[in-house]
């Protein structure tokens, strides 16, 4: 019997279970991609916007070693547009700490490639690779876990990492709140004439969202959100076309000849929070626990976060006497973190999604008072910024 079975080794459920390693649990982790992906990721176009916080945790793992440093892009200043408007909204490091970037760009398929080289160094932990979970059943004294390998393993405790559509945590009864935007987001890298100064530019144009996240060199993380068809459109162009409708999309960004460096990529805009986080020997973390929209960049950021509150608490509890008031201090303290953020987050993006003419004077008013008014660019940057870990002001 293991103690922690954990289902998904995306990257926060490999940091969780690295988190863990060394502290006398067995762990497996059930992934349902061969272990050739989970060593050698392919490119899947995003572009995780790290704070400060969580640079440190994959420090202390071992991962941030891992990645090339030139694929670690600094990010120093963050600006948010509206439509045609004359001012950004400006957020940049506090004096204190203005040596400091706001926080660091690096690729998602790095960052997953270098967790999984640090797990495989990793005492302690079983990976089930390339075989889906078929069933779970979770009981008094120990969770079932039957695979589609025709496997059957226990353990004490089962953690659902599977991403903000878990299957596992809908087989446990737990629903979870969804808001659907209606659109999709396209993301890219695009070489271009003008530096970007490693800004990050979040544009809420009409009819679309744009932003250009700064990758070392003259290139730019481009994401472009837009109705699904419209995306579906830009997916199918060939590369002149798509290059040609990007010129003209960004053209106000002044970036001269827009370059298509590498394959575009399309994912749907929805945010989930789950009704509760945790069960009896069942626990919630990452995307399965809240699966935030893109736009403030706290995603990745608060999956990390919350795993580690979770091994903490594990650590210091175990997984016998101690697990269930382990899982009730996981789930009050990630949740009084996590929901302020989502539901901010999600205000934020549907005003900014919004044509009408309400939303469009509220969004000049909001840039426009946070232009003006350091008192109020502070407040917006509160909700914007993860404070524990220094971090992003918009980005995704």
């Amino acid at each position: 019997m293991y103690d922690v079975a954990i289902i998904g080794a995306g990257p926060v459920g490999l940091a969780f279970a690295q988190s863990l390693a060394g502290q006398g649990f067995r762990i497996a982790i059930v992934e349902r991609q061969p272990e050739s992906v989970l060593a050698d990721p392919p490119f899947d176009g995003r572009e995780i916007a790290l704070t400060h916080h969580s640079r440190h945790v994959l420090e202390s793992l071992g991962a941030w070693d891992e990645i090339p440093g030139a694929s670690i892009s600094p990010l120093r200043r963050a600006q948010v547009m509206n439509g045609r408007a004359p001012h950004a909204l400006t957020f940049s490091p506090p004096k204190e700490t203005s040596d400091q970037p706001l926080g660091f760009l690096v690729p998602n398929h790095l960052i997953r490639g270098a967790l999984f080289k640090r797990f495989k160094q990793a005492e302690g932990i079983a990976l089930l690779s390339g075989t889906a979970l078929e069933k779970l059943t979770v009981m008094r004294e120990f969770a079932t876990l039957r695979l589609a390998d025709g496997e059957t393993i226990t353990a004490k405790l089962a953690v659902a990492a599977d991403t903000r559509f878990s299957q596992s945590r809908k087989s446990q009864g737990i629903g979870a709140i969804t808001h659907d935007f209606k659109r999709s987001m396209m993301v890219c890298r695009m070489a271009h004439e003008a530096p970007h100064h490693e800004t990050a530019v979040e544009w809420f144009d009409y009819g679309q969202t744009a932003a250009l996240l700064p990758v070392n060199g003259q290139i730019s993380s481009v994401v472009i959100t837009r109705s699904a068809t419209d995306i579906a459109k830009l997916m199918a162009m060939e590369a002149g076309a798509f290059e040609a409708e990007m010129e003209r999309s960004l053209a106000r960004r002044k970036l001269g000849n827009l370059r298509l460096l590498s394959t575009r990529h399309a994912y749907p805009l929805v945010a989930t929070f789950a009704h509760r986080f945790v069960g009896q020997r069942f626990a919630l973390i990452g995307d399965a626990a809240v699966g935030m929209h893109p736009v403030t960049a706290h995603g990745f950021n608060l999956g990390l976060s919350g795993a580690a509150i979770l091994a903490g608490e594990l650590k210091s509890a175990g997984v016998d006497a101690g697990l269930a008031g382990a899982l009730r201090a996981y789930e009050s303290r990630h949740r009084r973190a996590s929901f302020p953020l989502f539901a901010g987050t999600n205000a934020i993006a549907t005003l900014y999604s919004k044509e009408d003419v309400p939303a469009r004077i509220a969004r000049h008013a909001i840039i426009g008072l946070g232009t003006v008014l350091p008192p109020a660019r502070r407040a917006i940057a509160a909700m914007l910024t993860d404070k524990r870990g220094g971090g992003l002001a918009t980005a995704l």
